[in-house]
């Protein structure tokens, strides 16, 4: 280590919340994502993440050097399980002068590049043909995965569910208004499932009970699932995942191991190892649905997928001179 240092150049630049909204589209995040999942995995550039217990909740780490790009960092998030409250932060930092690039409000990234990665996979997971659609959840990923589903698929009707009558009529009544689509609320997962071509599932259970059953899900139905996302978390039944002759991972050894359902199918005698591709082998064309059965994708989000959203955010300000500036930053160090 040595005393001498420069400061970034150009200056760090801060990005908020109402930044990243005004910045951010489906499409663009949609191919970017598309376009970073398409190259080889490198799995030691986004190392599983890491998580510190504080006193009250957590601190998980997630990051990432996507392989092509110019910018490496990473997704911190602060949660107090106490209070109920969580702060997310994105840091870029240049791959090349190691110069920190950016620090990004991470809050609405994370659902972003959630439903943009997995509008990502059913590009090459849903037939070219008019689909029925279920949503289970109605709250910001619920939407977020509707919204961007709209992007790619042609969806001819929605059904949506979830426990509270106000929050899914209120989701029918916006969604269909804003995306143009005829949308129901019903009164139950199962109505909302039930013959259904696409299942959107983002709504946990209370008590970590899945919210979609194997036996309400049609032959060759394409299910999304982001709504379990630790070792603790529930959303499908163990039957479903057996049921599933095809299983796409955003972060493959995650979801296998640390992610509540395949340990549950797992557990429950299910072998979902066999059946699991990495979502870099069906984008990058090494892998292929078949054309019978249920496939499901299955996300426990990555820092892979921050960065690479981030970084296309970051250019977007740098062109468009939106963003603050910071007027102090840290040293880049010469050893």
């Amino acid at each position: 280590m040595t005393d001498s240092g420069v400061a970034a150049e150009a200056a760090t630049l801060f990005l908020t919340d109402a930044d990243v909204a005004a910045l951010a589209d489906w499409d663009a995040a949609i191919a970017a994502l598309r376009d970073a999942y398409a190259r080889p995995e490198d799995p030691k550039a986004t190392p599983e993440r890491a998580v510190a217990v504080t006193a009250t909740g957590w601190q998980r780490v997630m990051p990432s050097a996507p392989p092509g790009a110019r910018f490496a960092g990473s997704k911190t998030i602060a949660a107090s399980m106490t209070d109920g409250v969580a702060s997310y932060l994105v840091t870029l930092f240049d791959q090349h002068d190691s110069r920190l690039a950016a620090l990004i409000d991470g809050n609405r990234i994370t659902g972003i590049r959630t439903a943009a990665t997995a509008a990502a996979a059913l590009t090459a997971l849903l037939p070219d043909r008019p689909l029925t659609a279920a949503v289970v959840g109605s709250g910001f990923e619920a939407r977020a995965q509707l919204r961007a589903a709209s992007r790619i698929a042609r969806i001819e009707g929605v059904r949506v569910s979830s426990p509270t009558a106000a929050h899914r009529a209120r989701f029918a009544r916006e969604l269909g208004t804003e995306l143009g689509i005829p949308i129901t609320a019903v009164t139950d997962a199962r109505t909302a499932v039930d013959g259904a071509d696409l299942v959107l599932c983002a709504a946990r259970s209370h008590d970590e009970t899945p919210t979609v059953l194997a036996d309400w899900v049609t032959r060759d139905a394409t299910i999304v699932s982001v709504g379990s996302t630790t070792p603790s978390q529930r959303e499908l039944d163990p039957a479903l995942i057996d049921r599933a002759g095809f299983i796409v991972a955003d972060a493959l050894a995650e979801v296998l191991h640390d992610s509540g359902d395949m340990i549950a199918a797992r557990e429950a005698g299910f072998d979902p190892d066999a059946v699991t591709v990495s979502l870099h082998d069906l984008l990058g064309g090494a892998a292929r649905r078949p054309e019978q059965g249920i496939a499901i994708y299955k996300s426990t989000g990555s820092g892979f997928q921050d960065i690479v959203l981030a970084e296309l955010l970051y250019d977007r300000a740098v062109a468009q001179g939106a963003g603050t500036p910071l007027p102090v930053g840290i040293l880049t160090i010469r050893k």
